[in-house]
Formats: structure tokens, sequence, C-alpha cells
């Protein structure tokens, strides 16, 4: 196993995750295959309970685990099913040794961070690097650990420590060390000051670095003359220094490191050349990096393709990366379609009638760009705030035929207003805003904790039945390839009630085409007689791929382009759906633990999560 560490100085938030799934992306090319680990310093066991605003978003996988939005991008970019073993946090790793000392594990030794603490730390990265990742549902040939934080940080250090042993542990010839490092732009002139501090600390830390990854943010990319310093000052040859600028997209990233031979470097210095590829996965690599080309091609034309708008009416616009998933399901998307994505930002609670009084240039502003918009999106989030907000822009898009998609909240409030102004259940609403209303169309589910917070939602792959004659007209259907079932990843504490199905669907075109496995809980949603009118209880958003768009999303879209690029994708994804979830998806022994075999009613066998 070869392993390559990706660290960070100066600053937090440079692009460390972007960097390291762009260097896995380059090594599976070659034909490798390619797992990664993210270590996150903090004391939470992971990141469930933490506000967007805080931290971003909360990305969910295959077995339910609540993880960095970092985890992300590695699956985005290397298409890969990780497990919640593959993100590593402070939290886990003190609990680990603390349930070791109280069952006796130690015999009686003091316990320590140096050992107990580092070696935990190694043993759990090199039993996760071994995990299988992808459709060969073989042990990987190269892991990618990216280290949170910056190099310095108190809570950094007993990583740093366990890096400084891991290199020896596992040897010098298997172990590499990328330094992702800040250059400042100051009136033109780069200054590596920076990145020489960072440098002496990391290697008065006893860790070498062998490319140091510079990011220059504004101005020229990196120059000659300053590689030349840095190589100088930091114990390294120039052509171990590279250079990452702002690029028009992140897609780019990944050639502008193949430009500077990076994967020439890396395959020397880990004697790549002796691991056996075959010849299948060679030829996959290649093409890998022909379509990804393609598709940066067709971003790079960006100023010559026609616009497709849409609006996100949100709860956490004030921090985009709450909704990291989601806006690059659009990107993805938006790329398929070979349209140029324009993306309008509306705090969902600039648009009630309140605000209207109290700030009247946000109201009429986000409602100027809802009404202008060819698209209108609800995400997820938790809490009242907004809500109003966003029933308001539901009610336009359905009375407007204006293309909408709602993700797990989105949908129950797209649920919500059809009970309220097509139903006429006056004061229909959720019992997570008032739990004595007189229609609690959206209902708590009874199985979830409600003291514990962390872990204790319905998280994780299931599947969702589509239900018979659908497959006649339903759009969300023929996304999907016209699969019967298909799986997307959940997190949710609340559903629709299943005592209003009845009432709901008998007022008009609305239908609950995909439900659970048991047929009791409605898990897709859309109208008949509507352009483009979908929610989804799940988040199809953490499974879209850049070359593999989340079908829900792909459509909403395509919509909002026009019915002519809609039926155009549907033919597509007809023809030639790849799911998202192939069949070696959960290789992840972490995974499997967490699923059961389920006989279905009409004889067929699926996996779904145990209770």
């Amino acid at each position: 196993m070869k392993y390559i560490l990706v660290s960070g100085g100066v600053i937090s938030g440079i692009g460390k995750g972007v960097i390291a799934s762009s260097t896995g992306l380059l090594l599976k090319t070659t034909g490798l295959k390619v797992t990664s680990i993210k270590i996150d310093p903090y004391m939470n066991i992971d990141a469930g309970t933490m506000r967007p605003q805080e931290h971003g978003e909360v990305y969910v996988l295959n077995d339910g685990g609540e993880v960095d939005l970092d985890l992300g991008n590695y699956e985005r970019y290397l298409d890969i099913t990780l497990s919640r073993d593959h993100s590593i946090t402070t939290g886990k790793i003190y609990k680990e040794v603390i349930e070791k000392e109280r069952r006796g594990d130690y015999l009686g030794k003091t316990v320590q961070i140096v050992p107990h603490v580092t070696n935990a730390i190694q043993d759990w990265i090199e039993r996760v690097a071994k995990i299988p990742v992808d459709d060969t549902n073989e042990e990987p040939d190269i892991c990618i650990i990216e280290l949170g934080g910056t190099v310095g940080d108190i809570e950094s250090a007993p990583f740093i420590e366990a890096m400084r042993q891991f290199q020896f542990r596992v040897g010098h010839a298997n172990f590499a060390l990328i330094h992702v490092s800040l250059v400042p732009d100051m009136h033109g002139e780069q200054k590596t000051k920076p990145t020489q501090a960072t440098v002496r600390d990391l290697r008065g830390l006893g860790l070498m670095p062998d490319l140091v990854a510079c990011r220059v943010l504004v101005g020229e990319p990196l120059g000659i003359e300053t590689k030349r310093k840095i190589s100088m000052f930091c114990h390294v040859a120039v052509d171990q220094v590279v250079g990452i600028h702002d690029v028009s997209s992140v897609y780019h990233v990944p050639l502008l490191l193949k430009n500077q031979d990076i994967i020439k470097f890396l395959q020397k210095r880990l004697g790549l050349d002796s691991v056996s590829v075959s010849k299948e996965l060679h030829d996959k690599g290649e093409k890998l990096m022909k379509r990804w080309k393609d598709m940066t091609d067709v971003i790079g034309k960006n100023k010559h393709l026609d616009e497709v708008s849409i609006v996100l009416v949100g709860k956490y616009t004030d921090m985009p990366d709450s909704y990291m998933s989601v806006v690059k399901s659009l990107e993805h998307s938006a790329s398929r379609c070979r349209r140029k994505l324009r993306l309008e930002w509306v705090a969902a609670g600039h648009l009630e009638p309140d605000h209207k009084i109290n700030n009247p240039v946000q109201y009429y502003d986000g409602w100027r760009r809802v009404v202008a918009a060819q698209g209108i999106l609800v995400p997820g989030g938790f809490g009242q705030r907004g809500t109003e907000g966003m029933l308001l822009a539901i009610k336009r898009a359905r009375e407007y035929k204006v293309p909408f998609l709602g993700i797990c909240l989105g949908f129950q409030m797209a649920v919500i207003e059809w009970a309220r102004n097509v139903c006429k259940l006056e004061g229909a609403t959720s019992t997570e805003f008032d739990g004595e209303t007189q229609h609690p169309v959206v209902i708590y589910m009874p199985e979830i904790s409600k003291t514990h917070l962390g872990g204790t939602m319905r998280l994780g792959l299931r599947p969702t039945i589509f239900q018979p004659g659908s497959e006649d007209w339903s759009k969300s259907r023929m996304l999907y390839g016209g699969k019967g079932t298909i799986w997307e990843r959940h997190r949710h504490r609340y559903e629709v009630n299943p005592e209003y199905i009845e009432r709901l669907t008998s007022a008009g075109d609305l239908e609950f085409v995909g439900r659970d496995e048991k047929g009791e809980r409605m898990q897709v949603m859309e109208l008949r007689d509507h352009p483009y009118f979908v929610g989804f209880q799940a988040h199809p958003e953490f499974c879209t791929r850049p070359l593999n768009p989340s079908p829900p999303f792909l459509g909403f879209v395509a919509a909002a382009a026009g019915n002519e690029v809609l039926q155009e994708q549907i033919k597509q994804q007809m023809e030639s759906f790849i799911p998202p979830h192939p069949s070696g998806m959960m290789a992840s022994e972490s995974a499997l633990k967490q699923l059961g075999k389920k006989t279905m009613a009409n004889g067929t066998e699926v996996v779904v999560n145990s209770p």
C-alpha cells in the first residue's frame, strides 16, 4: 500500500480537499485503485451535529456516516464509495482509546498521547486503507490522506506526530507528503515567506514535504522565480514546487497538476511503475482522462453556451458551502445539458411578507430573482425559520409552471403547500414547526430519538420503489432509466404523515410515485400536469458525479432549459442510464455491517438498512 499525505499551512480552506481529490483522480487515470481518508482534528465524533454555517455541508455516506464535505469531493472525483471509517476525528480516536483503557486492553499501563493515541491513529489508517471502495471490490493500491486544519494547530499535534511515526512504519518508498501553502500576491509581487515559515514548522515536527503545492488566490500563476525561491528556502527541487492558481472551474485543477508532471514525480517517488495494473483498468483510466478533458472543454466554452437560470431558496444562503453537493449537482447537470449555469441565492426569509416591512430592498430583490428564474430549487434544512418564504416560492413554481425541485425539507414543504392551497387544509404544517397543529401533514418519525441528536436520524442508503403505472408518465422514473427500484441516501427526522396520503392524492395531480420497501413512507412526489415538479425525501445530490449527474437534478436543469432539452436527457437516460450506486457499490466492510437483505412482496430481493 502506498500513502500520500496532504497537509496544509498558513490558512485553512485553501483547497486541500480539491488538491487531494485531483491527485487521486490523476493516479486513477493510470489504472491504479485509489481510496481516501480525511482527518478532522475536532473533538466531535462526526459532523452530524454541526450547524451548516459552522462547518459547511454535512455529507452523508451509504452507511449513514455524517462526515466532512471533503469526503464528497473524494467520492465525486474518484467515483468511489467511502464508509464512516474513512473519516477520522479526534473524538473517534479518543473514544476508541478510552474504551480500550476501560476494558483493560492496555494491561495497566499509563495511557498517553504517545504511543497509545498515535498508534491508534496509525492502526486506523492501515485498517481502513485496505477496504475496497470501487466496483473492482479489490484492495486499493494507494491511499490519499488529507489532514484538516493547518500545521501548528494544537489539536493537530497528535496527528502530525502519528504521521511522523507512520512514514517509518510503512517505509520511505511507500509514503509521500504534499504540503499545500498560500502564496499571497502583494501588489503584483508573490510573497514566499508564509510558505517558508510553514515548511520550516513542518520540518521541525519531523515531516519533509515531497511536493509543495502553492495556492495563488489572486494575480498571475506561480512564477518561475517564485518557484526557485521556494525551492531554495524549503529544501525541495524546483520541479517539486507546483502552482495552483484560481481557475474557472475546480475540475480544471487535475489538468493543471498534470501539466506540471505531478504524475511522473509520484510514479518515481513511490515506485508506482512496479504496481501491477490490469489492461482493463489501464484502458478504463485512459478513457476516464479523455472524458474528463471533454467535460472541462465544455466548461471552458461556458461563455459561448446558452444560460440556464436557477434560484436556490434556502435557509443557509449566507454560507454557500452548506449546499456544496447541491451546487455540484447543478453544475454537473448543466454541463451535461451544455448550458451555462447561473445560480441565484435567495434567503427564504427574505420572501416572507414581514420582511417587506423590515427590509423592503431584500424583499423585492429576492422576489425579483425568484420571478426571473427558469427553475426554483428548495433544498434541505432544519427548523422553522424561512419556511413560509419557501412555501411562497413553491406556490409560484406550481401555479406558474416553473420547473421545481424540492429536496428533503423542500419535499416536505411542497407537500405542505399542496395541503394548504389545493386541499384547503387550513394551517397544515409539520410538527417540527407546530406540535399542536390541526393538520400534521408532516410528522416526527416514530423510531427516531427525541433526546439524542447525533447519528439518530434516518441515515444512509435506502431503496425507493416506484409505484405501478408510474413508468407511463413519471419523469423521475424515466430519468432513472425506467428502473423500478432506485437507491439514494437519506438524512431526516420527519416524514409525510401516512394518514393524509389519500386526502393529498385525491385532490388533483399530486402523486407519491416513489415509496419505501413497505409502501408506508413517501419518498418521491411528482405533479402530473407540470413541466417538472418533483420532490425527493432523500438527498440525491450526495451521489452526483461530474460524469454522471444526479438524475433528479439533471431533469430539473434540463426542464429549466426547455422541454426539448428535458426530452433529450430522458431519452439518453432511458438508453444508457448508469446507476449512482452500481453493483459493486457496497464493497465497504463498514457499509456491509449496516445492511441486510429483504424480500419484497413481488419476490425481488433487495438490500436495505437494518433497523
